[in-house]
């Protein structure tokens, strides 16, 4: 397939990179940073461009990856081509594009993308929406050529996804930033963590959260949750946050979520 991306940032780098991998054609890659969209155009053997008026007609589908509030404008100076349209986005819905025209879809690949680190883009869940059951089948044939986990999700779902994302990687992701800086204080090296966080991440690919929970909250340790909150005391913020979080996995169903 003949693929133009729109955004030069991690989600279109690791989604280029897939692409081309796997034997299509990236014809153009689009950024409002000429240097940006080059480097990437580079790397995938594509054309740059930094205006839309640029765009090539010798195109199969357009991916927009750029930022959610810039997701329609764009939509709306493509839908003249009258090609294929998605985009990438987990929290906005596929309304954004259907607006404009009803050859769209949703390509939403669910993981943490960073350019520097490589990843194997195989193991990478895409979420899949089209505007009709053509579109739809058409897009889950895409994605196979990529990823061995591809999924149909309507947008109302995408949406719940999304938010389970950003609690299971973005939230954690800020606790290993204060994790970090109390040992900074106490010159301590964050290394020492990075075995601990591995093993926790392990045991939730086998069992569900609940079931492998450790740490004095779930124990109801008093004393030492008044310890560490003593330790916190002149840091108000990281103080209540940990009297929060604790409280919260006090109360903890153990029974679990639908799972085994």
């Amino acid at each position: 397939m003949r693929i133009t991306l729109i955004g030069s940032g991690n989600v279109a780098t690791h989604l280029a990179a897939a692409f081309k991998n796997a034997g299509h054609v990236i014809v153009q890659v689009y950024s409002r940073d000429i240097q940006n969209a080059s480097l990437l155009a580079y790397h995938v053997k594509a054309g740059a461009i930094d205006n839309l008026g640029d765009i090539s007609p010798e195109t199969d589908l357009f991916i927009i990856a750029v930022k959610d509030d810039a997701i329609g404008d764009i939509a709306q100076k493509l839908v003249r081509y009258n090609k294929l349209i998605v985009h990438t986005s987990g929290a906005t819905s596929l309304n954004v594009l259907t607006q404009y025209t009803d050859k769209a879809g949703v390509f939403y690949p669910l993981q943490t993308f960073s350019k520097t680190k490589e990843l194997d883009f195989r193991t990478v869940p895409l979420c899949i929406e089209g505007a009709d059951e053509q579109i739809t089948t058409q897009l889950e044939d895409l994605a196979r050529t990529i990823s061995n986990n591809v999924y149909r999700v309507n947008s109302d779902k995408r949406k719940i996804l999304h938010l389970a994302a950003v609690f299971a990687c973005n939230f954690p992701n800020y606790l290993y930033y204060a994790a970090g800086k109390l040992l900074q204080q106490h010159d301590l090296d964050f290394s020492l963590l990075r075995p601990l966080i591995l093993e926790t991440a392990e045991k939730v690919q086998e069992y569900l959260p609940n079931q492998v929970q450790t740490g004095p909250a779930i124990r109801n340790d008093e004393k030492t949750m008044a310890t560490h909150l003593q330790l916190l005391h002149d840091d108000p913020e990281l103080e209540r946050l940990y009297a929060e979080l604790s409280q919260l996995i006090i109360k903890m169903d153990n029974g679990g979520y639908g799972g085994a």
